[in-house]
């Protein structure tokens, strides 16, 4: 038997990719010119930057299975393993408002949107819904069916729920975590909440992987079938839609499944990256934004869209955007390791020193 995955590194990388993709969604949407924005390469960067959201919420589901997982098999009660990380999705959840009240406080932004929903508002109750799912069953093919069955349900039911009039009688900060409602809401459950439990479901079999030879085989078996997903999912893009009213880049379950399916592969690209013989030997920026990517999304959005960033909102060329943005996420690296630095020397009480590793990832990744 190989030796234990211990730390799986390569899901730390992908999360740091996905921090970034974050990042370029919001500062070429925020900053560039709007004669630019009709250009294909803009169309282009927005696809890009329609991955970050989905592999957030992805990894966080992911995390969900191998956090409960480690601290089962650390304290020998799953429950109880369940009950932290349901704490953990309902700290994420609270934190949302907080995030929504600094924007308030700093950029000055309308009473209104302290209760904008966005992907905070989302990844916690996920989080809570996936851990719950978890601690109710108690074997994997339970767990993987009830959350593959989630998934399913979520991604099939969108176009109805977002086309159903009852909804409308709702008040708007209620709507929108069911659906978009205009300036209110980024996200909602319908569909972005299933990407949580879809990276759960692939979560149990990442955990359930306790030596090299087993977890080369999931991924593996992650990259055929997550193939097979898009492949399928793309091919019945193509099928007439059972569905009234079904836009494709919003609320197709075919999109949904293509972007399931790509993230799939992505995991497995991880792994056969960190599997190279160069590996481990060298700082990896990318890792270190992966375990800090909470950390990063709360600093880098106010830095984007609000007071800070001002003079420069929507007065770029995209190409001057897309130099901005390589200069900004060299400035948020530094700042995760000055944050780095601060919290292991005030934890420690030991002198302040610079070194380049992180600390341990945070579940909205």
């Amino acid at each position: 038997m190989s030796p234990s995955p211990g730390r799986r590194t390569y899901l730390d990388l992908m999360r740091g990719i996905a921090v970034l993709i974050m990042i370029e969604a919001h500062v070429i949407d925020s900053w560039t010119r709007a004669a630019d924005r009709n250009s294909p390469w803009f169309g282009w960067s927005l696809i890009l930057g329609g991955f970050g959201a989905p592999l957030f919420l992805f990894f966080a589901g992911i995390a969900v299975s191998l956090s409960a997982g480690s601290k089962t098999r650390r304290t020998g009660d799953m429950h109880r393993a369940a009950a932290v990380v349901r704490r953990r999705g309902l700290e994420i959840f609270l934190l949302a408002f907080l995030f929504r009240f600094q924007a308030f406080l700093i950029s000055h932004s309308s009473p209104r949107a302290l209760l904008k929903v966005d992907i905070l508002n989302l990844i916690g109750p996920a989080i809570m819904l996936c851990a719950w799912v978890w601690g109710a069953l108690e074997t994997r093919r339970a767990r993987a069916t009830a959350f593959t069955a989630l998934t399913i349900a979520i991604a099939l039911a969108t176009p109805i729920v977002r086309a159903a009039p009852f909804l409308a009688i709702l008040p708007d900060f209620l709507e929108g975590y069911i659906r978009p409602v205009p300036g209110l809401t980024n996200f909602s459950i319908f569909p972005w909440a299933a990407f949580v439990p879809a990276g759960a479901a692939i979560g149990l079999f990442i955990d359930a992987a306790r030596d090299r030879a087993t977890e080369t085989r999931v991924n593996a078996g992650l990259a055929a079938g997550g193939f097979a997903v898009a492949a399928i999912a793309y091919g019945a893009s193509f099928l007439p839609t059972p569905f009234a009213r079904s836009d494709f880049w919003t609320s197709s379950p075919c999109f949904f499944f293509i972007r399931v399916g790509l993230m799939m592969m992505t995991v497995a690209a991880g792994y056969l990256w960190e599997r190279r013989p160069t590996a481990g030997t060298r700082w990896s920026p990318l890792q270190l934004l992966g375990q800090h990517s909470l950390f990063v999304y709360w600093i880098h959005v106010e830095m984007v869209y609000g007071l800070p960033s001002t003079p420069i909102h929507g007065s770029l060329s995209l190409a001057q955007a897309w130099a901005a943005l390589g200069l900004f996420c060299l400035f948020i690296l530094l700042l995760v390791l000055v944050k780095g630095r601060l919290v292991r020397w005030w934890t420690a009480g030991k002198p302040l020193q610079m070194s380049p590793r992180g600390d341990a990832g945070s579940a909205i990744g």
